[in-house]
This record gives C-alpha cells, structure tokens and sequence, in this order.
C-alpha cells in the first residue's frame, strides 16, 4: 500500500512538472501564433500563402513525428529528443523579432522549424507521460497535461496583449517585433525546466503498470475508422491563423486584443480538457462524438459575420474542439498501443492528422481568398462526416471486444 501511494504521489509530480514545462513552452510559442497570422500579412504574406504556410508547418510538425516516435521506440533516448525538440521550437520564436520589412519568407521559415522542434520532441514526451498516466488515470493524466499546456497558451497571448497595449498600435509590425523579443523569456525558462525534469526523474518508466512486451501493434478496422474520423477533423478545423486573419480584416476588435481572442480559445481549451478527459474515463470514446459536435459549428460563427460576439462564441467552440481532441486523442493512444510501440503509435496517429490539417488548411486558405462562405460550408460539412466515422469505430470496437 504504501509503495503504490508513493508511486502515485511520483507519477503525479512527473506530470505536474512536465505540465509546467509545457506551460511556459505553450506560453511562448501559442503567445506567438496569437498575433502570427496578422505578423505574416503585414511581412507582406497572403491568406493563402499563411494558410499554405500554416498547413507545412502541421504537416511537418506532425509528419515527422512518425520518424521521431520511431527512433525514441528503437534508441529509447527519450530524454534526448524531448531536449533536442524543445530548444528548436522555442528557439524560433523570439527570432522572428529579427525579420525584415516584407520578410514574410524568413518568417514562414521559422514558422516551419518551430513546427519541426515540435515533431522532433512530442512521441517521446507523450511516451514518457502516459508511463505516469497510466498510474493515476489515462484520460486524467492527459487532461490535467493539457490544462497546464493550455493555462500557458492563455498567458502567452494576454502578456503580448499588455506589450501591446504598453507599446501601441501605430506601428503595428515594430510592436509585434517586441512581442516575439519579449517571448524569449518563457523560452529560456522552458529549457532549463526540461533539462531539470531530466535530471529529477531519469527513468518515467518505473511508473508503468503495463509490463514491457514485444507484443506487435495489430492495426484493426476500429483503428482505421478512428483514424479517418480524426483525420476528418483535422481537415475541417480552421487554423487559428485564418480567424486571426479574418477578425482583422472584419475590425471586429481593436488591433490591440488580437492575441485575447487566442487566450480565450486557450481558455475554453484549457477547461475541456478537464471535463473531457473525465468523460473518456467514463465513456470512452464517445466523449469524442460529444466533443466534434459541440465545435462542429464554430466556422459558421466566426467566418459568416463581423459581429464581434457571434465570432467571439465561434472562437470559445473552436478552443472546446481543440482540447477535447488534443486529450483524448492521446489518452486513446496509450490504451491501444502496446507500451513497446507506444512512441511509434503516437507517430502514426499524429503524422495522419498533421497531413489531413495540412491539406485541410491550404484548402480553407484558398477558399477564405475566393468566399468565407465555402470555408465555413466545407468545415462543418467534414466535421459532421467525422462524427459518423466515430460513431463507426465505436461499434466496430463493440465487435472486436464481444
């Protein structure tokens, strides 16, 4: 009894420490991409190029998670690239202070290697925390990860709102330059708070109750729906870039609030995650469906009207849809991948869904330029095909577990 309280007790510190490294990550890096699509515009890029831009960057960010969840499988160097990957992601960020006039190209480069950092690190990282979730709760493990990752991702964009409000909107480009400098700081903290985390807990793996198999990973016809599904959503979900974008070009809000409107998205997130992390605990993945169509209509919202609070209500289901998908996601990871191909199986979920954002972003860039209306028609149309694929994995999982 008393060696399994204290495992709980450790397994829950590791996730509470790793939270707050994903707290001030997510602070620098979501802070950016709060004011990044109205930065890359005025660098001189269009909609469809931020929304070209912003689809490699999901497509590498999640692409190469495949490789790198490969390699953290076979080396087991865990630790390494969680290191490795972090110090690029958050590295890129306060660099874009450093860009030209009309520099939207070195921009997007940046974007992109923020994204990679990202891809380098996430499968190891996530291995290392379901090791700790599986002690104290699969759903509640990621969920409480998520909210940490995501309070950090509110702060980030209400401190670039104070720099704003500090330095002024004149020169919009010249204040958004601060912002990003001003970013350095989470970013330095990030680092030394992983290399700490190295260093106080080497081996995450002792909190593991799966035993360490070679059992194969069988891909079944539940996966294959429940892929599609995922990858259905991801293709319909607006990048945050775009209803930055759009909110902008409405003057729907002061220039000044543009980063709030990413920390209430972060907020909703934030909260979601909680809530339906809890509820895949209890109903599995129909917690999913329940999710997908809550922000199923959040295009409709922000991309069909200027009013500021129809896309303020839009921009809040945006955040529920996202926190939702970013935890359960990875809790329903950990409970079909053997512990042996845990970071290659969080390699394939995330490569699919970065390809299908990827696309699905390059798309709704595309028609964003031509009408919003086609943006907002063609989201919700495959956000309610997602929830049909759903659906059709949970009776597919029915039949495979009778």
């Amino acid at each position: 009894m008393e060696r399994n309280r204290k495992l709980f007790g450790g397994a829950m510190a590791f996730i509470v420490l790793m939270g707050v490294v994903s707290l001030f990550s997510d602070m620098t890096h979501e802070g950016a991409r709060s004011i990044l699509g109205e930065y890359l515009n005025l660098a001189g890029a269009s909609a469809a190029t931020i929304g070209f831009v912003s689809g490699v960057g999901e497509l590498c960010g999640y692409s190469l998670r495949l490789l790198s969840g490969f390699l953290a499988d076979k080396t087991k160097k865990y630790w390494t690239l969680v290191i490795v990957g972090y110090v690029l992601q958050v590295a890129a960020i306060p660099a874009l202070a450093l860009i030209p006039e009309n520099g939207w190209l070195v921009a997007c480069i940046l974007v992109v290697l923020e994204r990679v950092g990202k891809a380098i690190k996430k499968p190891a990282k996530n291995t290392l925390v379901s090791f700790a979730a599986s002690e104290v709760g699969v759903g509640k493990g990621f969920a409480f990860q998520e909210f940490l990752d995501q309070f950090g991702a509110f702060l980030g964009p209400v401190i670039l709102f104070a720099v704003a409000a500090l330095r002024g909107t004149d020169d919009l480009f010249s204040t958004y330059r601060i912002c990003f400098a001003v970013l350095g700081i989470p970013a330095l903290i990030t680092v030394a708070l992983v290399v700490f985390s190295k260093i106080r807990y080497p081996d995450p793996a002792q909190f593991e109750k799966e035993p360490e198999t070679n059992e194969p990973f069988r891909i079944r016809k539940s996966f294959l729906l429940f892929m599609a599904a995922i990858c259905l959503f991801a293709f319909g979900f607006a990048d945050f870039t775009l209803i930055t974008l759009h909110a902008a070009k409405m003057h729907a809000f002061p220039d000044s609030t543009l980063s709030l409107l990413y920390a209430g998205a972060m907020a909703a997130d934030a909260v979601a995650a909680l809530f339906f992390g809890w509820l895949f605990d209890k109903i599995g993945l129909k917690a999913l469906t329940v999710s997908t169509l809550c922000s199923a209509f959040f295009a409709c919202f922000v991309f069909l009207t200027g009013n500021p609070v129809l896309i303020a209500v839009g921009i809040l289901l945006w955040g529920v849809g996202m926190g939702a998908q970013e935890s359960i996601m990875k809790a329903a990871v950990s409970g079909i991948v053997p512990r042996s191909m845990r970071s290659t199986g969080f390699g394939i979920f995330e490569t699919g869904f970065g390809v299908a954002w990827f696309l699905g972003s390059w798309l709704l860039g595309a028609l964003y330029d031509v009408d919003p209306k086609w943006l907002a028609a063609i989201s919700v149309a495959v956000q309610l095909l997602a929830v049909v694929f759903y659906l059709l994995c949970i009776r597919q999982r029915k039949k495979e577990t009778a």
